[in-house]
């Protein structure tokens, strides 16, 4: 089973560590259990996790202080607080060091999962969201209702701007059904496009290379030059779904 990220778990009573490493770790994830706070800080410490679940009442100290140590060892780990004993005080301090969730005991197998569920979930878009953050000038949403984009031949298309001046691209996942997407090959010395005639290649991993048409006649002001940096992560990050490459932007030539 593919491992979903690696959750300390850290409570003194084996019933609540047992029943997390069974309700999480059917789910894939790696559970490593402690029952002490020293030990659960020292794991931290020399261990990168990506959740750490502790108990409030430990026999060496207060699962508070680990939030506290934890979080300044490893900033940006998440932290689940249980307990059987809840206050409001502990619920306020929790939150204000950083806890995601401040949990009552007893809780249910399903209620952990999707507490899990929702950390997990909640870290995967803010990874996303710093990948398209990381190529936002390189990469056009298709769902773009302000400009939105008009599809020639073969996956490529076209999007007004501003001012006549228009953006040309391609659709990287019609290549990648076609067969094995390499690279894209756009001239950085481009000057003009035609309407009907190639302005760049598809290469793809067999040799095979092909023509991107363009859609209309222009004056090319500008080539992305990070295309192929760009496409490679939208493939390797499963991304490409929703998200189109502009290889050019061009004045149109009325003729």
């Amino acid at each position: 089973m593919e491992n979903k990220g690696k959750i300390l778990v850290l409570d003194d009573d084996p019933v609540v560590t047992l029943s997390c490493k069974r309700i999480l770790g059917a789910e894939g994830f790696n559970i490593i259990t402690v029952d002490k706070g020293e030990d659960a800080i020292k794991k931290v410490s020399t261990e990168e996790f990506d959740l750490l679940i502790s108990d409030v009442r430990l026999p060496d100290m207060n699962g508070i202080t680990v939030l506290r140590e934890s979080k300044n060892v490893q900033p940006k780990l998440d932290v689940v607080i249980i307990t059987g004993y809840p206050t409001l005080e502990d619920a306020k301090e929790s939150v204000r060091l950083g806890a995601f969730e401040f949990i009552e005991k007893p809780f249910t197998p399903e209620f952990m999962l999707n507490v899990a569920r929702k950390i997990f979930d909640n870290r995967g878009w803010i990874l996303r969201k710093a990948f398209i953050d990381e190529f936002r000038n390189d990469i056009v949403n298709l769902r773009d209702t302000q400009n939105p984009v008009l599809f020639y031949k073969e996956g490529t298309w076209a999007r007004p701007l501003k001012n006549n001046i228009w953006e040309v691209g391609c659709d990287a996942r019609y290549w990648l059904l076609a067969g094995q997407l390499a690279s894209i090959e756009v001239s950085p010395h481009l000057r003009t496009i035609m309407a009907g005639e190639s302005f760049g290649k598809v290469l793809t991993s067999s040799g095979q290379t092909d023509d991107l048409i363009a859609p209309m006649t222009g004056r090319v002001i500008e080539v992305n030059q990070h295309a192929n940096t760009a496409m490679s992560a939208l493939v390797r990050d499963n991304l490409s779904e929703g998200w189109l490459l502009w290889l050019a932007r061009v004045e149109l030539i009325t003729i």
